[in-house]
This record gives structure tokens, sequence and C-alpha cells, in this order.
């Protein structure tokens, strides 16, 4: 079998042998921008085009589109209120839905709703909840033979609350039992799920590979730019990083394929503060900002040749921010659609961060998740 690209997240990355990514997300809402010296760099920004388009109008899906997902699908429990309870409070929803979730059933969801064929090797139980969630994925046209329903048991459920003052959400979550084990998964029917796939996602289900990628990524790293550096020296087949840092959007460092060795080296920390000025704070769309190739170094770790890029979040006015959960898997699922088509990361950061957006504009995981079709993506689809 050919080499598939793998997508992980405990976190969440993608990688890729050989020539390979990955993708990683650590859910954080702030990030230090304490960095020092100069640098050359571009700042590219893609603008919001209103306009119509129809299904005609899109451009034909990639070549390869067929991804594979491994990870939680549930059911969500969700309810709005005007403020989180204090102990031993009652309070009244003010609005409430039961929807499906999970970050591998929402991933695939997302990119079900770009065009791509997803197929998810999941499991629940033969309940009722385990009925909703695949009736609720095969609505969305992700492939859900290669789910394994348990003969008694109960699907993964989750009670979220939606502070409609603070926009933020907690999330209470029971596991499913039985758990997924690997006697579950055949080599036929594992074969059978990646023949044909583009790349695989994986939603840190598995502990133990979780525990992995987290010590090799993070060791004795003081900050998330050292730590991007890091993770290239010690995999060396990978080929980006990404971080998501919630409404600071993200930070990506991309590996350059030819490592020149008369480029000057740059404290990458130094090297980053002055990047981060280039942000236009008064913009309200998604934006990319890059720099050109650079050789980083890492005090007592090494160099890395490539090229940082920061991806700016959509500016969500308050009064049309709902719900952010799942906002970081409609960002994975735009990613997954963006690696298949050979997005540049110019365009793939604000497409991803315009795709989280418009889901944030909805109750719950999926009701806003945009379809191919939507005008907010024209721009990045035409």
């Amino acid at each position: 079998m050919n080499h598939i690209p793998t997508v992980y997240s405990p976190m969440t990355s993608i990688s890729k042998p050989f020539n390979g990514t990955i993708f990683h997300t650590h859910h954080s809402s702030s990030f230090p921008h304490q960095f020092r010296q100069h640098l050359h760099s571009h700042s590219i920004t893609l603008r919001h085009k209103s306009i119509k388009i129809s299904a005609h109008a899109v451009p034909p899906l990639p070549q390869n589109h067929t991804v594979v997902g491994f990870g939680m699908t549930t059911v969500d429990f969700l309810a709005t209120v005007d403020g989180y309870p204090k102990p031993d409070d009652k309070v009244r929803t003010t609005s409430s839905k039961v929807q499906g979730g999970g970050n591998a059933g929402n991933a695939l969801t997302c990119a079900a709703r770009l065009g791509l064929k997803p197929k998810l090797i999941s499991k629940v139980a033969d309940d009722a909840q385990g009925k909703s969630i695949l009736e609720e994925l095969e609505a969305d046209c992700v492939d859900t033979s290669f789910i394994v329903v348990s003969k008694g048991g109960s699907s993964t459920f989750s009670y979220v609350l939606v502070d409609t003052q603070t926009k933020t959400r907690t999330s209470i979550y029971t596991p499913g039992d039985p758990p997924l084990v690997p006697d579950d998964l055949s080599q036929s029917m594992l074969l059978s799920a990646f023949d044909g796939a583009r790349l695989v996602y994986f939603d840190g289900m598995s502990t133990e590979t979780a525990l992995f990628v987290g010590r090799e990524a993070w060791t004795q790293s003081p900050s998330i730019p050292s730590a991007l550096v890091s993770m290239l020296l010690r995999l060396p087949n990978i080929k980006f990083v990404i971080v998501t840092l919630g409404e600071d959007g993200c930070l990506m460092l991309e590996r350059s394929a030819n490592e020149d060795v008369g480029l000057e080296e740059r404290n990458v920390e130094s090297f980053l503060e002055l990047l981060y000025k280039e942000k236009d704070e008064r913009l309200a769309i998604p934006t990319c900002i890059s720099s050109v190739v650079t050789k980083f170094r890492v005090n007592g770790l090494g160099t890395v040749c490539g090229r940082f890029f920061i991806g700016t979040a959509e500016k969500i006015p308050d009064s049309e921010l709902i719900d952010t959960t799942g906002a970081g898997d409609a960002f994975i699922g735009a990613i997954m659609y963006a690696i298949c088509s050979n997005m540049a990361p110019e365009i793939m950061l604000p497409f991803a961060a315009q795709v989280a957006a418009a889901k944030c504009r909805a109750l719950g995981a999926r009701t806003g998740l945009p379809h191919r079709t939507d005008p907010r993506l024209a721009s990045f689809l035409s």
C-alpha cells in the first residue's frame, strides 16, 4: 500500500511519511508576543467577497478527495444560558439542541460538506443515541460502514452549556462503553477503509499515541515558536506544523525543501516579534502573514530552514457569535480539504479560519458548518 498522510490530534496533527505534513492544534486563546529583531516579510490579505455562486460556479473537486478519520463521534445535548450557574443554582435555558458531536465526527462532517468523501472509523452502541449518531453522519454523506456497533452498552454523549454573555461553553463528556479496542478492527477492514485515501485523521482517541507525540513535540521547549522548530527537528519527515490559538488565530511553520547554507541564522523568538507587528488589527476578515525562508535557531536544540505563517481569525461581532463548540474541528476539516486541493498556506489558513467562523454563528458543532457552495467560501475556491 502507498504511504498515506496521517492526521493526528490530541492536540491534532496531520503527518505524512517522507514529504509529509503534520497539523497540530493546541486550544489556547493567548500567545506571547515577546520577540525582538529585524526581519524581512510580506503580508497577504484575502478579502471576503460578497458574491453569490451556484454549484456550477464551484471548481471541480480534487482528483483524490477520499479521507479517513479515526476517533470520537457523540451525541451533544446543548443548552444556552444567560450565565453559567453557581453551585446550587437553578437556571433556565434560553434555547436547546440535540446534535451529533465528537472531534472526528465533526471534522469529517465538515470535510463532507466541503465535498470530500470521508470514511469514519469509530464505535457506537446499538442504543437510541448510537442510531441517531449514524443517521446524522449518513445524512451528511459520511461513510459509516467502518463504525463498529456494539451489542448493548452505551454510546458516547456530552452535555454542553453555552453562556450567551461570556460567549464560552462548558462540556461534560461521558465516554461510551465498551470502548473501541484493536480487536474490534480487523486488518481487512482497515485495508478497505484506507483504500484510495488521500489522508488519515486521528483525533487523539489513542492516549498512548497522544502521549508519544506530546513528548516528542514539546520536551524542553520554552515557548510555542521554539516548540514548532523542535517538532520539525525531532520529526524530520514532517513538512509543516500548525498551532491554533483560538481567537488569536494560528501559527504555522513550514519546512523548506532546500536548505540554503548561506542563510543567516535567526533566533526564532526575536524573529517572530516583528512578524507579529505585520498584523493589521483593523481587519476583521481572516488574513495570512508570511515570512521569507529563514534559518530558525532554538538555543540548545538546533536550526530549521523554513517559513512562518501567521493566520488571523475572523473578528466575529458579538451579535453574531453564538457558540464556539467544534470550531477547532471545523478548522481541521477545512485543512483536510486544503491538503487534498494542494492549497498554498497563504490561502489554506484564511480558508480554514473562514470555515471555523461560519460554524461559530450557530448553536452546536455542526449546524453552522458551511457547504462547498456557500458564498462566503467563493473567494477561496474560485
